[in-house]
């Protein structure tokens, strides 16, 4: 069986941006980024992934537990992965997750610089990929098992496979903010066009779910 490429849980402001400009070690999803996952971090699913009990329950939660489950291989850029650019700094920066990532399996990490593949607790191994979106996907259909390969982000990365015609299926979030500037994720993209043309939209505690999924016209 052949994986789907999935976006799942990604989220966006009102005005359309996938973080706020300016990411940095003490702002990791850029000015004021960390407002738009307002709808994400109270859930049991989050608090547990921080090591903790409780959380809420909901449309929330439940969107999030799902964005979790039966995926094979992940895929994030570079930016996603930490603040740094250019060559590895003596390959000292492992992630903002410390030693034992949520992800549990195989990640791949888009960047211009090569470095060996970095093993964690918790079996998340990162694939550090040179070559281009395409040879990721590849390597990623190649060890997901027929399981749902997940594009993590950030928003050039999606927009990346979305312009490649890669993505089957998309689950986005909107947070009731304006960031006024950032990444943004839709802008200059058809996605009638790509052939996203079914819409779902749920409404959660603090967050708008919108599924966008292909079918035939």
């Amino acid at each position: 069986m052949k994986s789907k490429v999935i976006v799942s849980a990604f989220t966006i402001s009102l005005d359309g941006f996938g973080a706020g400009p300016n990411q940095s070690l003490e702002a990791p999803l850029g000015l004021r980024g960390n407002e738009l996952h307002a709808w994400m971090l109270p859930t049991v699913m989050f608090q547990r992934m921080l090591g903790n009990n409780g959380g809420t329950e909901g449309v929330d939660n439940d969107f999030a537990e799902q964005s979790m489950k039966d995926i094979g291989a992940w895929i994030m850029g570079r930016n996603m992965f930490g603040p740094k650019r250019g060559p590895w700094p003596e390959e000292e920066w492992n992630g903002w997750w410390g030693d034992n990532p949520p992800y549990h399996g195989p990640v791949f990490v888009l960047t211009h610089h090569a470095r060996p593949t970095l093993e964690m607790e918790g079996g998340t191994v990162f694939h550090f990929e040179t070559k281009g979106i395409e040879i990721a996907l590849q390597k990623a259909r190649e060890v997901a098992n027929g399981k749902s390969i997940r594009i993590l982000g950030g928003a050039d990365t999606i927009r990346q496979y979305l312009q490649a015609g890669h993505i089957d299926e998309i689950h986005f979030v909107i947070s009731p903010i304006f960031l006024g500037s950032g990444e943004p994720l839709f802008t200059g993209l058809d996605i009638p066009g790509l052939g996203f043309n079914e819409i779902k939209r749920i409404e959660g505690e603090k967050g708008t779910h919108i599924i966008l999924g292909k079918s035939d016209p």
